[in-house]
């Protein structure tokens, strides 16, 4: 179940080339998973379930122990967060205070929807990855319908991302695709396998594979390994040129310019 909460994709290659990030800052942190930073820069994690929001001295916190288990938690918008409860195909919107906002019952859609991916759009729109269809499409919640936008996938999603503008994924063939909000698909590349992987800009990706963290070009499918002080980390995020390493005992903060 951890794994779904590691931001993005999967992938490998081989170069002798290194950069080292530089140093920032550590920050304290115990929790069961690391979700990563907002906008305005409070920090979100999960423990026991719950979903914990701080920002200097001040915390909040939700929980809706009757949907089960947190699958994903989309931070885009800081004052409309998305929670993602696949076991009941339920979403929950809060705000910045993690006050409940919405509760969208995908089981009382329009159209039959057991969603797979979640992700926040423009408007009142979430992307939905449907597997009653294996095809994607925007979500109007106000109006509990679902524009499909795309075809039938051939092969299952491994992995995702959204953004406002463009659904991601990776099928289990490795393959690399990206979705508009007018379905236009385009391929962006093969994924060998590997370990967790951020999709940081249109041609770079960071990767982990065993205790390394390397950056990955997919134009010129050239690796370079990052020079980290962490020997063994559970996860990492990458956000506004900073990358953050969490690991049993909190987050070590990196600045990294992405070429």
């Amino acid at each position: 179940m951890k794994r779904a909460y590691l931001l993005i994709w999967l992938f490998c290659a081989w170069n002798a080339a290194a950069q080292k990030p530089v140093w920032r800052n550590n920050f304290e942190l115990q929790a069961d998973i690391f979700v990563g930073y907002d906008a305005l820069g409070a920090i979100y994690s999960i423990t026991n379930n719950v979903l914990t929001k701080q920002m200097g001295a001040q915390k909040w916190q939700y929980k809706n122990p009757q949907l089960g288990k947190i699958t994903k938690v989309d931070l885009q918008n800081p004052l409309k967060i998305v929670l993602f409860y696949q076991n009941f195909n339920t979403i929950i919107l809060v705000d910045n205070q993690l006050n409940e906002t919405a509760n969208i019952n995908l089981n009382d859609s329009n159209n039959p929807i057991i969603a797979m991916g979640v992700g926040l759009a423009a408007g009142n729109r979430l992307w939905i990855y449907n597997n009653v269809t294996s095809k994607v499409g925007l979500y109007d919640y106000s109006k509990r319908e679902l524009k499909t936008l795309t075809v039938p996938f051939t092969n299952n999603v491994k992995s995702y991302c959204s953004d406002f503008n463009f659904f991601q994924w990776v099928d289990e063939l490795g393959n690399l695709y990206r979705c508009d909000v007018y379905g236009k698909i385009k391929t962006l590349g093969l994924l060998p396998d590997g370990e967790q992987i951020q999709l940081i800009s249109d041609s770079v990706l960071l990767y982990q594979k065993g205790s390394n963290l390397y950056e990955y070009n997919l134009t010129d499918k050239k690796e370079t390994l990052l020079e980290i002080e962490e020997k063994t980390f559970k996860n990492f995020s990458f956000k506004d040129q900073i990358l953050s390493i969490f690991t049993d005992h909190g987050i070590t903060n990196y600045k990294i310019a992405v070429p």
